[in-house]
């Protein structure tokens, strides 16, 4: 909370000594972290289409701020100023946009209405609707209002598009979840980890990553159970030192953390644990199999996609009915979702046992990711039609 107000403070003074007032701004709205990495694409491709425009990024949340606020993708990064008619007209004078792109989520009226108001073209980018979300209940019908500021909306799904449809919101298509492009071009990166290769050798790799207590619960019991020839890493999603000393305490098997490990910890030990941010994504480029965390709970499934571009069989909780992506992969057998300890420790056994099994899972999952991207270049056909059409 205290970096939620802090921050929030300094906005205006940090936009007006770092961007050029003669110069127009792309921007970009991200709630957190997530729907940044789901905005990348996006931005590197409007980076380079707009070499000459500023790169404004702006998020609600801390996590997101505080992981990003250095980004090179963008001139700067700022907090969101909270949704009041007075702040909506300063930070946008500020920021002088002629493109406006929120991500997936946030939907401030004062924005989106002053932003209509100076006929400055907004866009909603992998957007995800559902029937009791606020824009379609009786009540509801400011937040309508706010959805219609946009020029056009773009969802993740034909659910969403119907939705909208029916509530008289035509400005719609379906371009599909832009965090497919985001992960399917990490394939091409190098992701090669020194640790990782000391500590897989030549083991099977279970790699859990995004991780709660909820989550940890049900992988214990494996865990403890486990054959020697397994290597297993564990990513918290928060990184709190009592927490992991309690896990740690609870295994049977030798475990070392990230931020204490020296290449003999490494060799020796069956589980690592990751105490650090930034690592994940490459990571499961080690992974023979992965469970995601945030679905056994109710903090929400973390992404699934970054795992399954790899060709990794995924496994997850059981709350996972506002996740599309996680419906859809479970639907073609590339995912296996787990209500227990039991089924959990049944359905990783298999998988390490089985390598058939797993190949054709992992397979799957890679193909799910490479059938469905494509959404940032569906959005950046339309950017380049409001160009050619001058009001951009």
């Amino acid at each position: 909370m205290k970096l939620f107000i802090k921050g929030r403070t300094q906005v205006f003074d940090t936009l007006e000594s770092t961007l050029d007032p003669t110069r127009k701004s792309i921007w970009f709205h991200c709630a957190s972290l997530g729907e940044f990495e789901q905005g990348v694409p996006i931005i590197k491709a409007v980076k380079k289409k707009f070499p000459d425009h500023q790169i404004v990024v702006s998020f609600f949340s801390p996590s997101g701020y505080e992981n990003k606020k250095n980004t090179p993708l963008a001139d700067v990064v700022v907090y969101l100023p909270m949704d009041t008619i007075s702040n909506a007209k300063r930070f946008i004078k500020a920021i002088n946009p002629a493109l406006v792109l929120f991500i997936k989520y946030e939907f401030w009226p004062n924005y989106l209405l002053e932003l209509q108001k100076e006929n400055i073209p907004i866009l909603l980018v992998s957007g995800l609707f559902r029937k009791e979300q606020l824009f379609f209940k009786s009540y509801g019908g400011f937040m309508r209002k706010a959805l219609q500021s946009f020029h056009h909306i773009f969802v993740q799904d034909k659910a969403s598009e119907a939705l909208l449809k029916k509530h008289n919101l035509l400005n719609v298509s379906v371009s599909g979840d832009t965090r497919f492009d985001r992960v399917s071009h990490q394939i091409a990166q190098d992701n090669s980890l020194g640790f990782m290769e000391q500590f897989k050798q030549d083991h099977l790799c279970l790699v859990c990553g995004s991780t709660w207590a909820e989550d940890i619960a049900v992988l214990l019991p494996y865990l403890n159970s486990m054959p020697d020839t397994l290597r297993v890493v564990v990513a918290p999603h928060k990184i709190e030192d009592e927490k992991i000393e309690n896990f740690r305490k609870k295994l049977k098997q030798t475990s070392v953390r990230y931020s204490q490990h020296t290449d003999d910890d490494l060799s020796q030990a069956s589980v690592l644990i990751v105490d650090t941010i930034g690592l994940l994504t490459k990571i499961y480029s080690y992974a023979n199999v992965a469970y995601i965390g945030g679905a056994m709970g109710s903090t929400g499934l973390h992404n699934i996609l970054e795992a399954a571009t790899f060709g990794v069989p995924i496994v997850i909780g059981k709350n996972y009915d506002e996740f599309p992506e996680a419906e859809r992969l479970r639907s073609l057998a590339g995912l296996f979702s787990v209500q227990s300890s039991e089924e959990c420790s049944e359905i990783l056994n298999k998988l390490m046992e089985n390598d058939s099994f797993r190949n054709k899972t992992g397979m799957i999952a890679a193909h799910f990711v490479d059938q469905n991207t494509g959404a940032t270049q569906k959005i950046m056909d339309y950017i380049a039609k409001l160009h050619s059409d001058g009001l951009i």
